[in-house]
């Protein structure tokens, strides 16, 4: 998703938006470096549940290997996203290595915010970087071709829902459904069992939070944020249609304090059994399968519900970004190659269960049988999900630039956490869908203007 996207705009303007936070930037490339030196590197990482694992396992492994230490910092997604932006747009050093996406790393490679990691590809045949599936591979590369990032896990998004809830209650779940057949299924599963609702979606604002999924859902109805020619279409019948859906949806058959869920808190409502369906990222099967979860065994998964489109999952990785600024950028290779290399998902596999590795980015991983044994439920499921994903045609019309759960402008970031927040009031019932999309339309028309006429 690299080398055909359009990205316009000066570097000055992409850092304010992209650091949008700052109360002071002075310039993007600024110089010095607040990181350790030595043999210590800094790691700015999401507080998702691979993380976690990953911080049990550094010293006993990488630093006894290798003698590096590493100093973790672990944030909220929303929180991290801000504390990267404005360490990587600022040049500071602070940080080493931090957690980014396939949404960021274009971006921050073009604004020269990190380190090419070609150099060491290039040294490190053993990390075998053809083994990185192919859309992560293309969507981890810059303009100028070369890659910035490696995947610690990929992901695309699908239904899990509990097949013994669904059984007892004599409900079929369709092996591709529909979004009208997952309303349905909803309604009538919900408050089948006890305290249990129909469905978990994403209602906490955010661009990667509540607009990742809702822009999936937005997709398959047939809406987009902007057309071809980047004029906004957030008031359009398809995608007014697709957020009254949604909104609909979770405020009738979803999680209770649903304005205040992530993808945080819909894994802790499928877990506890509080939620009978979850559409979300491949990611959480993981846990959802992990030895010690209650409901190992009795979820099923299925493709992202559709209506127009024949597929609908989204295409998102975590990966590791070196700040351009790092003092101490071969060791912040070091621990990239191993966090993201074959033989990490081997130890997570002895450590905490091979339903724990994180997957979904490199093919030999599904020829494990360890691993093909343990992920039987949903690895499949997962490789194919993202197989499919299409960033550059997720829709039923064209579009400016590539995509699917996200825009591929550094914009989007600031717009969608801002309408987000709109329609996160319609979940929570303190406007209307039609009040907060005609105010989100106005937020993505000051973007139009800048960028309309200069779509592919």
């Amino acid at each position: 998703m690299h080398s055909q996207s359009r990205r316009h705009g000066t570097r000055a303007a992409l850092c304010a938006v992209t650091a949008a936070s700052l109360l002071a930037l002075t310039a993007c490339a600024g110089a010095g470096s607040l990181g350790t030196g030595g043999d210590t590197i800094n790691v700015l990482m999401v507080n998702n549940p691979q993380m976690t694992e990953l911080q049990k396992l550094t010293a006993k492994h990488f630093t006894r290997e290798t003698g590096i230490k590493v100093k973790f910092t672990t944030l909220p997604e929303n929180d991290v996203r801000d504390k990267i932006g404005q360490d990587f747009a600022n040049q500071a050093g602070q940080y080493d290595v931090a957690t980014i996406s396939n949404y960021e790393t274009p971006i921050y490679a073009k604004n020269e915010w990190l380190r090419s990691l070609d150099p060491y590809l290039r040294k490190d045949r053993a990390f075998d970087q053809d083994d990185i599936l192919r859309p992560l591979r293309e969507s981890l590369t810059g303009e100028d071709g070369q890659v910035y990032a490696e995947p610690f896990y990929g992901e695309s998004s699908f239904l899990m829902y509990r097949k013994d809830v669904f059984a007892r209650h004599g409900l079929k779940m369709p092996a591709k459904p529909t979004w009208p057949q997952v309303a349905k299924l909803a309604a009538r599963v919900d408050g089948a069992e006890k305290k249990m609702g129909g469905i978990c979606l994403r209602g906490l604002p955010g661009w990667g939070e509540m607009a990742a999924p809702l822009t999936t859902v937005v997709n398959t109805f047939g809406g987009t944020w902007f057309d071809k020619d980047y004029k906004a279409r957030l008031t359009d019948p398809a995608f007014r249609k697709a957020v009254h859906f949604y909104v609909d949806l979770v405020r009738k058959h979803g999680q209770s304090g649903a304005a205040q869920s992530g993808y945080a808190e819909c894994l802790n409502s499928m877990t506890q059994g509080k939620s009978a369906m979850w559409y979300d990222a491949t990611a959480g099967a993981g846990s959802l399968e992990a030895a010690k979860s209650p409901v190992k065994g009795k979820i099923g998964y299925v493709p992202a519900p559709t209506v127009k489109t024949d597929s609908s999952g989204w295409l998102y990785t975590w990966a590791w970004g070196i700040q351009k600024a790092s003092r101490n950028p071969d060791k912040a290779w070091k621990f990239i190659s191993w966090a993201s290399g074959k033989e990490y998902e081997r130890l997570v596999g002895k450590e905490f269960g091979w339903a724990n590795v994180p997957a979904g980015k490199r093919s030999s991983t599904y020829r494990i049988p360890q691993y093909r044994k343990e992920a039987a439920a949903f690895g499949e499921v997962t490789r194919k999900a993202i197989a499919e994903a299409d960033p550059r045609d997720p829709g039923v019309q064209p579009r400016p630039t590539i995509g699917i759960q996200f825009v591929d402008i550094p914009e989007f970031a600031e717009l969608g956490t801002k309408v987000s927040r709109e329609l996160s009031a319609a979940v929570a019932g303190r406007t209307s869908v039609d009040a907060a999309l005609k105010e989100s339309q106005r937020l993505a028309e000051d973007v139009s203007d800048e960028y309309e006429g200069r779509g592919k």
